[in-house]
């Protein structure tokens, strides 16, 4: 089985698990008690992470670091309107901290840097593609929620503030990533399937 087959397997688990597993997973509130189970998950979270990584830097470094850049300025756009503006709580059983507020100022911010990169590079398409790029980012801003939601899910129910002691005060270091987790895995399956197509 050719290499490429493989990782589009591994990143098809991957949608699966981010689309409609972890959704549920977090509307239904459920405890996982098995550590196996948990385990599981661990590693369905961080390998294909990891392989899109290895993958989309493969195809082209620039793509890797706008995607990247594009998760973390929404992260960081939603924390900064969230202090400011944030009232309506996105899920204050999972993550007390998030607002819709704060949602909204991911997309706002994204929309501005899609539309910044798109008019200073070379390289990207033609004018009537930046509706879809914007579509495309927006889709990518409630990719990063859910994967940020569901680690915040998966500390709660662990009884653990950090996720680890690496970045002390940061919250540990999957909520450096956590956003990436949910985001780069189907972006790697997108480009891969538009490859072999």
């Amino acid at each position: 089985i050719p290499q490429q087959l493989i990782h589009l397997f591994i990143y098809i688990i991957a949608a699966l698990l981010w689309i409609i597993v972890v959704p549920t997973w977090l509307i239904a509130g459920w405890k996982v008690e098995s550590p196996m189970l948990m385990a599981l998950v661990g590693w369905a979270v961080i390998i294909p992470t990891s392989l899109a990584m290895l993958d989309l830097r493969q195809i082209s470094p620039w793509l890797l670091l706008f995607i990247m850049c594009l998760v973390w300025v929404a992260d960081s756009a939603a924390y900064f309107a969230g202090r400011k503006f944030g009232k309506n709580k996105l899920a204050p059983s999972i993550s007390p901290g998030k607002t819709w507020e704060g949602v909204a100022g991911a997309m706002l911010g994204v929309t501005v840097y899609v539309v910044l990169v798109w008019g200073f590079s070379p390289n990207f398409p033609q004018y009537a593609m930046l509706p879809i790029l914007l579509l495309a980012a927006w889709w990518w801003v409630g990719l990063a929620v859910i994967g940020d939601l569901f680690e915040s899910a998966i500390k709660r129910q662990a009884g653990v503030k950090d996720s680890g002691a690496l970045l002390p005060g940061h919250g540990g270091l999957l909520d450096r990533i956590d956003a990436l987790t949910s985001t780069l895995p189907l972006a790697a399956l997108v480009i891969i399937m538009q490859n072999l197509g």
